[in-house]
């Protein structure tokens, strides 16, 4: 097997492996349709009392907060608990001897992490918010279509390069191990920023226009805020690719720092328990 079978194998395998926990899954899509709908309703009341001219429409948000509760798996919000435990116990020491390369290894198990659990809860997150709220006479809470083909496959572009960014921030979380002892200081600091920033909360256009050059140039907006206004047509397909070049600039660069990051760590490892 080349060296590109084996990783995709990892992938496969992997994904496989995380589709098994469909209990957990349901329990979180059933959490997520709840907060989509407290989420909505919040942003009904805002739009109801606001009295400016906002740069996103109601049923524009609407459709955002329905993506953002069926692709939130997809946020590099926490990391691989078993890389975790393998780092904490000292056996991935283990994991240096297999004749792969050891990010590129940990970046396909990553892509499967954040591809598994996105499958079992979007596919009902979509049936429901874009096919029986219509249906139930429920327009307004519904999670409306592209506005056009083209728009949507430029939308799986975008989510394509979201993917991969979310990836490699998640494998510097990972690297990042690495130099700790423990990872819970990570995996409770980083849903704060990931969620915020990303835009996944309040969509980024609504944030103060002093804001906004921030905003734009962070690279957590890739994550979130360019494939889903993508989608609902608050970015229109011409003006799309800046952004996306924007995802792919941030992507590489994590993806570099990663990899400089996790060689650096390896030459003076020192594997807990001797």
């Amino acid at each position: 097997m080349n060296a590109v079978g084996a990783y995709v194998a990892i992938v496969s395998a992997r994904y496989r492996t995380l589709l098994q926990y469909r209990a957990a899954a349901f329990a979180g899509f059933m959490t997520q349709v709840f907060w989509g709908a407290i989420k909505i309703m919040v942003f009904f009341a805002f739009y109801a009392v606001s009295r400016e001219a906002q740069p996103m429409s109601l049923a524009q948000v609407v459709s955002y907060v329905w993506l953002g509760q069926a692709l939130l798996g997809m946020l590099p919000w926490n990391m691989d608990k078993e890389i975790e435990q393998l780092i904490r116990e000292g056996a991935v020491s283990y994991e240096l001897v297999r004749p792969l390369d050891l990010y590129a290894f940990w970046f396909a198990r990553t892509i499967a992490l954040r591809t598994a659990t996105t499958t079992l809860r979007s596919i009902p997150m979509v049936l429901l918010a874009g096919v029986v709220l219509p249906l139930a006479g429920q327009a307004q809470w519904a999670l409306l279509p592209p506005e056009s083909l083209t728009a949507f496959c430029v939308f799986l572009v975008s989510l394509f390069w979201a993917l991969m960014l979310a990836c490699a921030f998640t494998m510097l979380m990972h690297v990042f191990l690495v130099w700790t002892i423990s990872g819970e200081g990570l995996n409770r600091v980083m849903p704060s920023f990931t969620i915020v920033f990303s835009g996944m909360i309040v969509p980024l256009p609504l944030f103060p226009d002093w804001l906004q050059p921030f905003l734009n140039l962070q690279p957590f907006r890739g994550l979130v805020d360019v494939p889903f206004r993508i989608y609902t047509g608050s970015i229109p397909v011409a003006d799309a690719w800046p952004d996306i070049v924007h995802q792919v600039i941030w992507t590489v660069i994590f993806v570099a720092y990663g990899r400089w990051l996790l060689q650096r760590s390896l030459t003076r490892l020192v594997v807990q328990g001797g």
